[in-house]
């Protein structure tokens, strides 16, 4: 309950800070927002061809994409490649200084900006709902779950990529592991196409692995493609991914803090 004030502190400030750039911040959200309107206009093209595909036709891939923007914008997270940079510049030992772990303060700034980020995903939705017509219609209750699954996704890929940046303690050259991470992140996750179009066996990697649980899960619980026990077994996952990823910072931050040496210009 102590963090409790930090994360309201940070949040409130992140809102400021996006609201104040807002323009900057539209551009920001339709840049992000590209990839997963590509899959969409691509991913309905071929549906229209080859008719149903595992359970996903043209209305099912149109709902999935239109809520994968939204999930996106709930997804972003620090990029691993700053640490390197905070690392090399020595910028790092700034926030060392700070009696609150950079971890939270991270964290609780990237969810305040997403209050502004989602505001303005909103006409981009109208537009995409507008042109596309969508053909799903959630409840009250899933729109609710849907809520907590998707802060619950934005937990566990923070965590995943903070671990990613902890290895700049070790060697300013990451970027080849946060490459092959994200690659995972892009077959495994839902990310690139629903997981029901891809073969069976890797359909079963991907349930043990946490991408699903950040992007596919949430969208196919708004879109109402899941049962109640699947929505429970999904939430029980993702709370165990959060449990994981968060024992690996904690493990591997006390050894990185160990090896940093404050240095730079």
């Amino acid at each position: 309950m102590r963090l409790l004030p930090i994360y309201v502190v940070e949040g409130k400030a992140a809102v400021q800070r996006q609201a104040q750039y807002r323009g900057a911040a539209f551009i920001s959200v339709l840049g992000f927002l590209i990839e997963p309107i590509v899959y969409l206009i691509v991913w309905r093209t071929v549906a229209e061809q080859a008719g149903d595909i595992n359970g996903y036709g043209v209305d099912e891939f149109t709902s999935y994409y239109i809520v994968w923007t939204l999930v996106r914008v709930f997804n972003l997270a620090l990029a691993p490649g700053a640490w390197d940079w905070w690392v090399r510049t020595g910028r790092i030992a700034n926030d060392l200084l700070h009696p609150v772990n950079p971890y939270h303060r991270q964290l609780a700034s990237m969810a305040g900006a997403k209050v502004v980020w989602i505001t303005l995903w909103v006409p981009v939705a109208v537009f995409l709902t507008l042109l596309f017509r969508p053909q799903f219609s959630p409840s009250l209750l899933e729109g609710s779950i849907f809520l907590v699954t998707a802060w619950a996704g934005y937990v566990i890929r923070f965590n995943v990529l903070w671990l990613l940046g902890l290895v700049s303690f070790w060697t300013t050259r990451a970027q080849a592991l946060i490459e092959v991470i994200i690659a995972m992140e892009l077959l495994l996750s839902g990310r690139l196409v629903p997981m029901a179009v891809m073969p069976s066996w890797v359909q079963t990697v991907s349930s043990w692995m946490p991408f699903k649980w950040t992007f596919q899960f949430p969208i196919e619980v708004f879109i109402g493609q899941l049962t109640p026990s699947e929505i429970w077994q999904g939430l029980g996952m993702q709370m165990l991914w959060i449990a994981i990823t968060g024992l690996g910072i904690a493990a591997v931050w006390r050894g990185a803090i160990r090896r940093f040496t404050a240095v730079g210009t």
